[in-house]
């Protein structure tokens, strides 16, 4: 379960090589930026309908008044703590407020959240047997975390060029937590853990596409290829999708 666990985690990796491109044109890194928004936007959907899973269980109208309670305290908490951390530090003399590692580092913190309940997933259904489920999962999962690689690397393009030892640190921040994951729901499973995290990782990634989209307009603008924001963005919503049915 550890291996297979290893191979879902750090299957985000994958797409690593691209942002070591050199010489990516404005209107690539304009695509890439939007298509990386739009599977954030993908998965705050998709994170949400998890969470609406077990508040409302078996159909039910009435939603359960403590995992709501989780739910909203998660949200807004991290919201909350993330903006005052920004800013706090912010430098009231800087004329770029976009900080790119900051800002990857969010997207990176928002991402393993999210794959820590994907973990829990993983974990419980290794637990009671599920194989060909199992399988389903693996390869479902594998498929998201490449795509969620884009996410995590894209406030670099087209700013300087990070080192590869940092983009490996952000990487492991939104991997690692699958295999952690995946070690917690083989042993416990919890619906008051999974809406936490789940409630986290949506705090994060609706605080983070703000200065996400404000700083790719200001690109777009800069290179006059406003059009490819609407393009990126719905065919990074349709991929994230389409790699979830599958």
């Amino acid at each position: 379960m550890i291996g297979l666990a290893l191979v879902m985690g750090f299957s985000i990796y994958l797409s690593f090589p691209i942002i070591l491109r050199r010489n990516m044109t404005a209107r690539s890194t304009v695509f890439l930026v939007s298509f990386a928004v739009g599977i954030l936007v993908f998965l705050l959907g998709d994170i949400f309908s998890d969470v609406v899973s077990s508040v409302y269980a078996s159909g039910s109208y009435i939603g359960d008044p403590w995992l709501s309670v989780i739910f909203i305290a998660s949200v807004g908490g991290l919201f909350g703590i993330l903006y005052l951390v920004e800013n706090l530090r912010k430098d009231p003399d800087s004329n770029d407020p976009f900080v790119p590692t900051r800002v990857a580092l969010i997207v990176a913190i928002g991402m393993g959240l999210q794959n820590l309940t994907e973990g829990l997933v993983f974990g419980s259904a290794y637990d009671v047997g599920l194989t060909g489920l199992l399988l389903v999962i693996l390869i479902g999962f594998m498929l998201q975390n490449f795509t969620e690689g884009f996410p995590i690397i894209s406030p670099f393009f087209g700013r300087e060029k990070p080192k590869a030892s940092l983009l490996a640190g952000l990487y492991f921040i939104g991997g690692f937590p699958t295999i952690a994951g995946s070690l917690i729901g083989y042993y416990y499973v919890n619906s008051y853990f999974s809406v936490l995290f789940d409630g986290l990782a949506i705090g994060a990634i609706v605080y983070i596409i703000i200065p996400m989209l404000r700083n790719l307009f200001k690109q777009a603008d800069q290179a006059k290829v406003q059009r490819l924001v609407y393009a990126g963005l719905i065919i990074g919503f349709l991929a994230g999708f389409a790699v979830n049915v599958i």
